[in-house]
């Protein structure tokens, strides 16, 4: 046995490599929501942390393998490559499939658990944006996935929506840029596969009767191109209306993007074209992590972002660090330690925030007044937090309880 690992993790060999992945023994599995895959994949806990076992070739693990750590060096929402093991052998000598092995991402779950009974609009709506926006995001990176799906997508809650990562990356490739040839080719992988899950969902009765299938393989195509074009347009501007390209840079960090750059030159009738370099998305998550330390999804950073600027405002603190140190102290971390012990284990700690605060604001609205943050989080976790499922001990996760 050979083990190429990321991670110096001596449990790795206690592991039973000699037994094929299908027949490993239950003590060493942990039952977690799985999505549809031609490879046979198994979880595992190790150290505190739970890992996805996927049996398969060893060219192919090598690829994938080296393609995940890659996108890790960038940033790329992915899962994060942890091992290969080959040179695997049962007993009697007989050889074994190489596995590779992923750390499982905390809180995600695969589209067909997001659902108890049936698929509604807005859910697959809030779906459909995430994956545009994963695939947006893909092929600014230069990276062609080439087997675009549901399937080989997790999802995070992201304040009320959803955050996309890649799962599979064993058809991907990771190039300089991608031509308009390849970025096509990938939505057109990506519009036949979820045509496909689509009717699956709709023959196992977990579709809503208004949701046309080939109308949702259409749409996340469309939802692409619109943020596609909106990153990427060339746009004309006035010499005198230099505020239209603050605006357009307003709308892109609004969107997620950072813009690294902004190319412009004159055109025949006096005008600038303007095209902003997009580099990457998370705009909100970093600059919640640069002030905080925070590390959240893009929504929900967007969120505790607007809270912590009203709490500048509020508190007359010109300085930012000291605003944002103060309401991480102040209002943030209480907020998190008022849920019992027995309630931890709903949601992680940054979406229970940003869920609060639109809580806060609904409760606000019917009182006409601000309610406040106490009363808000008494409600939130009296009439909506004690119902809802707990999401956390499905994906098989210890919380500490005190």
């Amino acid at each position: 046995m050979r083990i190429t690992s990321a991670l110096v993790d001596p449990a790795l060999l206690d592991l039973p490599w000699s037994t094929p992945l299908e027949q490993w023994p239950a003590e060493h599995l942990v039952a977690l929501p799985q999505g549809i895959s031609r490879h046979i994949v198994r979880f595992v806990r190790l150290g505190g942390y739970v890992y996805a076992v996927k049996e398969t070739g060893e060219r192919v693990a090598e690829r994938e393998y080296d393609l995940l750590r890659a996108l890790e060096r960038i940033d790329f929402p992915s899962v994060e490559a942890i091992a290969i093991v080959a040179d695997r052998q049962t007993d009697d000598g007989e050889p074994l499939d190489p596995v590779l092995i992923t750390r499982h991402l905390q809180f995600s779950l695969p589209y067909r658990a997001l659902f108890s009974n049936t698929l509604r609009p807005e859910t697959m709506n809030r779906l459909l944006d995430a994956l545009a926006a994963l695939i947006v995001r893909m092929h600014l990176t230069g990276f062609f996935w080439g087997d675009c799906s549901l399937s080989n997508t997790l999802f995070r809650r992201d304040a009320g929506a959803f955050a996309a990562y890649l799962v599979d990356a064993e058809t991907g490739a990771l190039h300089p840029s991608l031509s308009n040839g390849q970025r096509g080719e990938d939505l057109e992988i990506a519009r036949v596969n979820i045509f496909g899950e689509a009717l699956d969902l709709q023959a196992a009765g977990l579709l809503h009767e208004s949701i046309d299938p080939e109308l949702v393989c259409e749409e996340v195509v469309r939802r692409y191109e619109r943020l596609w074009h909106e990153i990427t347009y060339e746009q004309q501007v006035e010499r005198a209306a230099r505020h239209d390209i603050e605006g357009r840079i307003r709308r892109l960090n609004e969107l997620g993007f950072d813009v690294a750059e902004v190319a412009m030159s004159t055109v025949d009738n006096g005008r600038y074209l303007v095209r902003p370099k997009v580099v990457d998305a998370g705009y909100h998550t970093r600059r919640l992590l640069r002030l905080t330390g925070l590390d959240a999804e893009e929504n929900q950073a967007r969120k505790l972002l607007n809270d912590l600027d009203a709490y500048r405002v509020e508190s007359d603190l010109t300085d930012e660090q000291q605003a944002a140190h103060r309401w991480l102290t102040e209002v943030f971390e209480p907020v998190v330690r008022a849920v019992p012990a027995h309630l931890r284990r709903k949601l992680e700690p940054q979406e229970l925030f940003a869920q609060i605060i639109e809580h806060k604001w609904l409760l606000s609205e019917q009182a006409g007044r601000d309610v406040g943050m106490r009363r808000a989080v008494q409600s939130y976790l009296a009439d909506v937090l004690v119902h809802r499922p707990d999401e956390q001990a499905v994906l098989g996760v210890e919380v500490p309880t005190a």
